[in-house]
């Protein structure tokens, strides 16, 4: 099954267009997994359980278990998702971008290693560098577009021939390297205004929107400016908000109100605009 028909099944049965991310930081723990031996494994397995039933998708990020040597725990907590959930896509959140060969060792890494669903890449180097993803035909391919940082605009903005970059590389990602049907769109919460720029450049491609919660994305201009004609076609990413809405020993049960909240408050939005 390909990836978009993985999502958009996903959508529809938990009525979510919630993903949680899984941004483990050790620092910020709750103290009684401290002695765990697998502690980020135990503080993300947590979070998958609580909230599995509210999301379209889980989204690991790299480099949070890859700076605390944690890829085993990586892998394990993706296997969890899998024997539990079989049918919740894994977005590998890694923004992969290199020449074509190592492009190929970062596919598999992310495909056969980690058996994730998706992974996200970066475009910068052309279409040769994002080939070997591409060729996954089941896979996802997320392709960074417009990011939610602030100083997305020192390039991402550059302007060519009266056209932003982003708007070029949103429609080489929809006309050009989509032969597969498996390339979505990475573009930040922070920008509404570039969502509708880009949803009306690539038509029903699903989305990843980050940048809700801590970053200050606004769900309603969101909604608004990204979901298609159905009310789907947006993939609405939070971590930090959900993951740390708690500290102590009920940490899991603080996320899962957390997650139902912002669940709800998409869905709303998505009756008021349809």
């Amino acid at each position: 099954m390909k990836f978009v028909q993985r999502l958009e099944r996903a959508w529809a049965a938990g009525d979510s267009l919630l993903c949680v991310g899984l941004d483990p930081d050790p620092a910020r723990l709750p103290k009684h997994l401290a002695d765990a031996k697998y502690p980020i494994f135990e503080f993300g397995r947590a979070i998958v359980d609580a909230t599995a039933d509210l999301v379209c998708a889980f989204k690991p990020q790299f480099a949070y278990y890859a700076a605390a040597r944690a890829e085993d725990q990586l892998e394990m907590t993706i296997d969890h998702i899998r024997r539990r959930y079989p049918d919740m896509p894994v977005i590998l959140d890694a923004k992969r971008g290199d020449i074509g060969g190592t492009a190929g060792m970062y596919a598999k890494e992310a495909f056969e290693r980690y058996q994730a669903d998706a992974v996200t890449v970066n475009p910068y180097l052309g279409f040769d560098a994002l080939a070997p993803f591409l060729d996954f035909r089941d896979k996802g391919v997320i392709v960074l577009c417009r990011t939610s940082n602030p100083g997305a605009r020192d390039v991402q903005d550059i302007d060519s021939n009266g056209r932003k970059l982003y708007q070029i590389i949103a429609e080489k990602a929809a006309c050009e390297w989509n032969a597969n049907a498996n390339v979505l769109l990475v573009v930040g919460a922070t920008y509404p205004e570039e969502l509708r720029q880009i949803r009306a450049i690539v038509g029903d491609m699903p989305i990843l929107v980050p940048g809700v919660g801590v970053q200050g994305g606004d769900v309603a201009a969101i909604v608004a400016n990204g979901a298609t004609a159905d009310g789907t076609g947006l993939v609405i990413s939070s971590s930090r908000a959900v993951l740390y809405a708690g500290s102590g020993s009920d940490y899991a049960q603080a996320a899962r109100a957390a997650a139902l909240k912002l669940r709800d408050e998409i869905n709303l939005c998505r009756k008021t605009t349809s």
